[in-house]
């Protein structure tokens, strides 16, 4: 017998909080990263960017093991790893700050500690819908966990600026996070670990072995199509949200304005996403949307690289950020569903790990190549201040628009079934 239990609300309320808290974490010092680098005398923002980068490295070298966890011992396990090391990581942290310059490598190795935890959370979303949701409502499912983590971003962006409006208040800023990340520490012990009976017929059919899912993926083309759009496109959704502030800083804008920029980015795109969800949850029209958005991304960061303007202006970074948050946040569920949808009956934490570790690891080489852009000529203009990194937009604009065609190169499952047409049998 099929059915869908209310429980299931309390592991995905679990995994969207843990994932608001790391993605916090990651984001911490990048709002107010002229301050951060102040208060521990740092000769140059690239520490601080470190910050943010050494989080994406430290999740691409965890992330094999989730699936291992996963299939072994279940999300259990999973969700409270991920609990103790954000903690661990958070406070680590704190005692960095509170030394002050000294503390510095604490700070960098809490850093660590969070991208350890991130994947815990971040892979297992598809896993868990897959478990106890039924093919009508896991792009939703989906959703709201994985864009948990850029909900934790805007908070980042947009309430670090007030908790350190100096740098001496940048101990002050890590205290608090520290002290809401402890929350997910109990919230974690109510994640349920499987339901009583199946929700429909695709979840309990058997899952391929690791090693055999791993060589039907490799052979997928349109599973390595998604992945490079995938991965590009986050990859630079987390560079960009690392270095926004030092992106409009030299023409003027404040730190606050810069926050108000990357909050538009994120919470436009939560709200389109909760829009479209649901509609593709009964359409499945996943194939239409991926070739309507991706375009819309790669247009979005082009016109991104004309938004710095001195004197500041707020309403053409807000716009583009709009359409860019829009377009990018309803792709990322649906690019992480059609995934298992290609690739079933592999379990579905396979192609979410495979894909997340690939937009970490671009996020991370995107970074230290847009930091590196940075114009290092004194003087300049009011169209190239100095210190401006429109060199990074450039980049950032070319590559998005390469990506674009192979939205167009995806094609229709043709041999096996996916889990939508199971359940519809």
């Amino acid at each position: 017998e099929y059915k869908v239990y209310r429980r299931r609300w309390a592991g995905l309320l679990v995994l969207m909080v843990m994932n608001m808290v790391t993605s916090w974490g990651w984001l911490t010092f990048a709002p107010v990263s002229n301050y951060s680098q102040e208060y521990f005398r740092l000769s140059s923002a690239t520490p601080i960017n470190w910050l943010s980068t050494v989080v994406f490295f430290a999740y691409v070298a965890i992330s094999p093991l989730v699936p291992y966890i996963l299939n072994k011992r279940g999300i259990k396990v999973a969700v409270w790893i991920s609990s103790l090391l954000t903690l661990v990581g958070f406070w680590v942290r704190y005692i960095g700050a509170k030394v002050g310059d000294d503390g510095f490598g604490l700070v960098m190795l809490g850093q660590i500690l969070i991208g350890f935890a991130q994947p815990f959370v971040l892979n297992v979303p598809t896993y868990y819908s897959d478990l106890w949701f039924t093919s009508n409502a896991r792009v939703s499912a989906t959703a709201l966990a994985s864009l948990a983590n850029p909900f934790g971003a805007a908070i980042g962006q947009l309430v670090n600026p007030f908790l350190a409006t100096e740098a001496s208040e940048i101990p002050q800023m890590v205290l608090v996070t520290a002290i809401i990340a402890t929350i997910p520490a109990i919230l974690a012990l109510l994640i349920p670990a499987k339901p009583p009976s199946p929700p429909c017929a695709s979840s309990v059919e058997k899952k391929l072995p690791l090693k055999v899912a791993l060589m039907v993926v490799a052979r997928s083309k349109n599973f390595w199509l998604i992945f490079l759009m995938f991965a590009v496109y986050l990859g630079f959704f987390n560079a960009y949200s690392s270095l926004i502030n030092q992106f409009y800083e030299p023409y003027g804008y404040s730190t606050d304005e810069a926050g108000y920029i990357g909050a538009v980015l994120i919470v436009v795109g939560l709200v389109a996403s909760a829009i479209l969800s649901p509609i593709l949850d009964r359409s499945h029209a996943f194939l239409t949307a991926i070739r309507i958005q991706v375009p819309l991304i790669g247009l979005a960061f082009i016109a991104m690289i004309f938004t710095p303007t001195s004197p500041p202006n707020l309403v053409g970074p807000m716009v583009v950020c709009a359409i860019l948050g829009a377009a990018s946040f309803s792709l990322l569920p649906i690019s992480l569903e059609y995934c298992i949808e290609q690739t079933h009956p592999v379990s579905p934490e396979v192609t979410s790990t495979i894909l997340w570790m690939g937009g970490q690891f671009l996020g991370g080489i995107f970074l230290i190549s847009m930091d590196a852009m940075r114009d290092k000529e004194h003087g300049g203009s009011a169209s190239r201040p100095e210190r401006n990194m429109w060199a990074a937009l450039v980049f950032e604009g070319v590559v998005s628009a390469l990506v674009i065609p192979a939205a167009f190169f995806v094609k229709k499952r043709k041999v096996g079934r996916g889990r939508v047409e199971v359940d519809q049998e």
